[in-house]
């Protein structure tokens, strides 16, 4: 049966994040991709030349949308909330691929996100405590980033998105707390 008109790149990015989400990059086939959407492996091919370029094109939105957020937000930050609530959305918005991805760490160092995130975090520190915060001071920062990014993952994005604002004021909390202790 002759398939439906679709963007097929995207159908092929949604079926792979689905199995990168249940089976983990390494465990995920190019064939199984391929028999999902009722498409040869030379279809899937043409669209994507390799596993990983597929995983790649998966994580490309986040990589823009994370720098986009460091660049609007590293020279430092006046309004703590406003800039954990967008890196709240981000994370929101990029938790499938966040859960894939943590499914098999291998994949986070083939498309060199690793060190990509430990780049954003340290800036996005340091756009929230400063260049040279007392230890508590980053530990609030830590504390505040990571448990937002940990929010994204753990819990279904409409779940997730519902409690956005309690989010927030917990990260927040955190970040004040590490403060407090600077004194």
């Amino acid at each position: 049966m002759p398939r439906e008109r679709s963007d097929t790149k995207a159908d092929i990015r949604a079926v792979a994040l689905e199995l990168f989400g249940l089976k983990g990059y390494e465990k995920t086939s190019l064939r199984e991709i391929a028999e999902r959407l009722d498409l040869t492996k030379a279809a899937l091919y043409y669209h994507f030349p390799s596993k990983g370029e597929l995983l790649r094109s998966l994580v490309e939105p986040l990589r823009l949308d994370a720098e986009d957020l460091v660049r609007r937000f590293g020279d430092g930050v006046n309004d703590p909330g406003e800039a954990l609530g967008a890196y709240f959305d981000l994370c929101v918005r990029h938790g499938s691929l966040m859960r894939a991805l943590l499914n098999d760490l291998g994949s986070l160092n083939e498309v060199g996100l690793v060190d990509l995130i430990m780049d954003w975090r340290r800036r996005l520190d340091a756009a929230l405590v400063g260049e040279e915060p007392t230890i508590p001071a980053r530990m609030g920062a830590v504390v505040a980033l990571g448990g937002i990014q940990d929010v994204a993952v753990m819990f279904p994005r409409e779940e997730a998105a519902a409690h956005r604002e309690t989010a927030v004021a917990i990260a927040l909390a955190a970040l004040s707390a590490g403060a407090a202790s600077m004194d």
